[in-house]
């Protein structure tokens, strides 16, 4: 009678009607009577909305090995929902559900192992459990098997495998299955390369929104890798990868602007892009925004917040970085003056076998690096290092 009210199959519909006859079937243990009844009290369907009530009623029916109910259960103890969080009993109830084949309790499990919530971090079991729900054809675990073949997370690593997965997926339009399959074809990782597939691919996940396809398709206009070159269209992907946060793509648009490429010439929005890429830890990001604060590009002059971005990227291993900040230890620049430190810096460089000059004429008290950041340019173009 439930159904038949819900729907209005015969009688007139009412949701209050169907909650009644629903109800009354739950409370004499009808397990598919008590899942039903969890979602009316999520829907708020004849009754005030609930999440409390939901998690109350498919624990019910979970304990009587309802699947659905127990993969219900399972996500509201994940999140917090109706219940207090519990990841170690999401795991538990993920477990009861994924047993019986529910593809969505397997995936969420995979999950689970993979990150160590709930659980023992045991890449070998979310592999297990991934693959589960693959072969029944979820998307979103075909994605992650994909990625730890790719990665050599919990299975041998195999590009070829990899690629395999990505490809099923992305035939179904996953964005992010084809974008990880865009950049094997790029790079001939598992399938034959190729510029032209990697486009296609990079274009059908840009257009679905996915940031690293727009980032990868901004790169293949700016470069005109298969692509007919347009400065003016890598920068509008660009544009839309960095407005979602991606780093690379923030940095890249930010020297499109310090050179008018594509876009109109702006310091400060160059500044302002290099910025945002610098505070998510981009190296190259870092030591570009302490030139902009050396030579006063876009944003005030200040060696102190130079100093302050170079000694970032030097951290990270930015050869550029480590010897800028190396000459305003020297000169005492918007930092302490140490000659130590100075060397230290300079040594840390000359490591990487790029600029052990600079170390011995250091030594001889040479002024050759610090005259690099001595004179600001009498343009207002910040002097390019890095060809884009």
């Amino acid at each position: 009678m439930g159904s038949l009210y819900e729907e209005g199959c015969g009688v007139k519909q009412s949701d209050v009607e169907s909650l009644r006859w629903v109800k009354k079937a739950a409370i004499q243990g009808d397990i598919a009577a008590q899942c039903r009844l969890g979602f009316k009290f999520v829907a708020g369907r004849g009754v005030k909305r609930s999440q409390a009530e939901a998690v109350r009623w498919w624990r019910m029916a979970a304990e009587q090995g309802d699947v659905q109910a127990q993969f219900e259960l399972a996500t509201a103890l994940e999140y917090g929902r109706g219940v207090e969080k519990s990841d170690k009993e999401a795991v538990q109830w993920y477990t009861k559900a994924a047993e019986q084949g529910n593809s969505l309790a397997q995936y969420s499990l995979g999950i689970l192992y993979e990150s160590g919530r709930g659980a023992k971090q045991n890449d070998e079991e979310a592999v297990r459990w991934y693959r589960a729900a693959a072969e029944q054809n979820c998307s979103m675990a075909q994605v992650n098997l994909g990625i730890m073949y790719e990665n050599g997370y919990g299975v041998k690593k195999s590009d070829e495998e990899a690629a395999r997965w990505y490809e099923k997926v992305a035939d179904h339009g996953q964005p992010g299955a084809q974008s990880s399959l865009g950049s094997m074809y790029k790079e001939g990782r598992g399938v034959a390369q190729s510029d032209a597939k990697a486009a296609q691919c990079y274009q059908k996940a840009a257009d679905q929104g996915n940031a690293e396809a727009q980032y990868n398709l901004g790169l293949f206009l700016q470069e005109g890798r298969c692509l007919k070159q347009s400065d003016s269209k890598a920068a509008r992907w660009l544009k839309k990868a960095a407005d979602q946060g991606h780093a690379m793509a923030q940095y890249r648009l930010g020297r499109l602007f310090n050179a008018g490429r594509g876009v109109a010439q702006s310091d400060s929005e160059a500044a302002r892009w290099c910025q945002k890429a610098a505070e998510q830890g981009h190296a190259e990001a870092q030591s570009t925004l302490g030139e902009f604060f050396i030579f006063g590009c876009g944003v005030t002059k200040s060696d102190a917040k130079a100093a302050h971005w170079f000694k970032k990227a030097a951290d990270q291993g930015h050869f550029q970085a480590q010897r800028s900040i190396g000459a305003l230890l020297k000169e005492g620049r918007g930092v302490a003056q140490s000659d130590e430190e100075a060397a230290y810096w300079f040594k840390r460089a000359a490591d990487q076998q790029l600029a052990s000059i600079f170390l011995t004429r250091l030594l001889d008290d040479d002024e050759l690096v610090v005259e690099s950041l001595r004179n600001p340019a009498d343009s207002a173009r910040l002097p390019t290092q890095h060809d884009l």
